[in-house]
């Protein structure tokens, strides 16, 4: 149970920072938000972020083996990596439309499993 409720943290707290690290690209395209300065979005991208360690942080508490939880450190890493990959490839194929996905990123992410295989690997 606490993995799968780690998984689902790791999930939603990383949607937040795909959304904080990159939804401000289409900013351009929202009337209200396309002459917005710098600093503006900066402080919009934190605003955004704070969720991101809402869920982020708890995750990686009750994900941590000393915890009491099922992942030690090197894993939690591994997950959360992948887990960044996957949330990024889904909201830049959703969001920007004009992005591909090829083969050279296929490969990497088979690359990315075998490294989750590797990390879990006793």
């Amino acid at each position: 149970m606490k993995a799968l409720l780690t998984i689902v943290l790791l999930i939603v707290s990383n949607t937040f920072m795909t959304l904080a690290w990159y939804g401000h690209l289409k900013f351009s395209e929202w009337t209200k938000f396309s002459k917005l300065g710098l600093i503006s979005i900066i402080l919009i991208s934190w605003g955004i972020a704070l969720f991101e360690y809402i869920f982020q942080v708890p995750a990686n508490r009750i994900g941590f083996k000393e915890n009491g939880g099922p992942f030690s450190l090197m894993q939690l890493k591994v997950i959360q990596e992948v887990i960044t990959l996957t949330v990024f490839t889904i909201f830049s194929l959703i969001v920007f439309k004009n992005q591909s996905f090829s083969y050279n990123h296929l490969i990497g992410f088979v690359f990315l499993v075998l490294a989750v295989y590797f990390i879990f690997k006793n």
